[in-house]
């Protein structure tokens, strides 16, 4: 049976990344597609790559039948998204790819992002979309929260080692760095090509990012008491990828050990022979994430790598994944590509 989707934000780059996704799943059909701004224009002439394929033009959310549509993709700005949502079809299921639905505490949720929710109920309804840590819940639900794709990448490395107590709580340094598409496709100043290039820099630096209340309400949760990162984004001039290096106190084998037991049957995540460090570009264009253990020169210190493809892994493909869950379709159906190198 052939499922019909929509895709709420589609002239963005994770937009762009599902249909291009859902372009060769088995069971997907692609058949609304909103762009306010870009409302009328075909696909094709948004984005170029994607003119081979036979796709509705962009229209404005009202104009598409949800009657007719089995689950939608929002990918919109937060606050613009908790608007939305809350005006679609009760029953019809959603994967949000914004920060709306992340956090579970109004109070927090007004904390990181400046201004109340105006969706508690459906706040409180949202499953926290880190497929591998939440199928089950993910599988019943309704609404389905995309995380953060910095947070994801720092989950995947540092969940399987506090769940195990295997690490210093209260040691743990994240250094990310993240390619340009992660911050949207809207025109900035500071993205542009003369500004970006030929560099790098940290941003949001001492405790300001917003993934970090990801983190705290992800790490706290899971270990029972508060655990507070230290945590530094960098903007690098390349177009995809995350790559984050995770500093802790702990034994080296073990934490491979706890990586490697956790992930062993997850189709996903791979973990490196102990002693190796992932690169983005061994997982561009997929929905792979690679993880590598690295003995610190120090005794009982340790060095965990994770690489993700922020628009892929780190959004819409974990939102591909997960709306294969909440359908009762195979949970790897459209997602298998393999990363594009060079």
């Amino acid at each position: 049976m052939t499922q019909n989707i929509a895709i709420l934000g589609a002239s963005g780059y994770t937009g762009a990344e599902l249909v291009r996704l859902i372009a060769t799943h088995p069971s997907m059909r692609i058949a609304g597609l909103s762009g306010e701004r870009k409302a009328g224009q075909s696909m094709a002439s948004v984005f170029p790559h994607l003119r081979h394929l036979d796709l509705p033009d962009l229209v404005r959310i009202e104009e598409i039948d949800f009657s007719t549509i089995d689950l939608a993709f929002c990918a919109l700005p937060h606050a613009t998204s908790q608007a939305v949502i809350s005006k679609l079809p009760g029953d019809l299921k959603v994967v949000d790819l914004s920060a709306d639905f992340r956090l579970r505490e109004a109070a927090d949720y007004e904390k990181w992002y400046g201004k109340p929710h105006a969706a508690t109920e459906l706040q409180k309804q949202a499953v926290y979309g880190l497929t591998e840590f939440y199928r089950d819940e993910i599988r019943g639900a309704r609404l389905v929260a995309g995380t953060g794709c910095n947070a994801a990448t720092g989950q995947y490395a540092l969940r399987p080692l506090i769940a195990a107590g295997i690490i210093d709580l209260d040691e743990i340094i994240m250094d990310l760095k993240c390619g340009v598409s992660g911050a949207g496709r809207s025109l900035k100043e500071n993205l542009l090509h003369a500004e970006l290039s030929e560099g790098y820099h940290a941003y949001a630096v001492g405790g300001i990012h917003r993934h970090l209340g990801e983190f705290d309400q992800e790490f706290s949760k899971l270990a029972g008491r508060k655990v507070e990162v230290q945590f530094t984004p960098h903007l690098i001039p390349a177009n995809r990828g995350i790559l984050a290096t995770v500093y802790v106190r702990g034994e080296a084998e073990a934490i491979h050990a706890a990586l490697s037991e956790t992930y062993a049957d997850e189709p996903f995540l791979q973990v490196l022979p102990m002693g190796e460090a992932p690169s983005t570009r061994h997982v561009r264009g997929s929905n792979f994430c690679h993880l590598g253990v690295v003995q610190d020169r120090r005794e009982g210190r340790a060095i965990i790598v994770a690489a993700l493809d922020n628009l892929t892994k780190g959004s819409s493909g974990q939102a591909l994944q997960n709306a294969n869950l909440m359908l009762g379709l195979e949970e790897t159906a459209g997602l298998m590509l393999a990363p594009c190198f060079p």
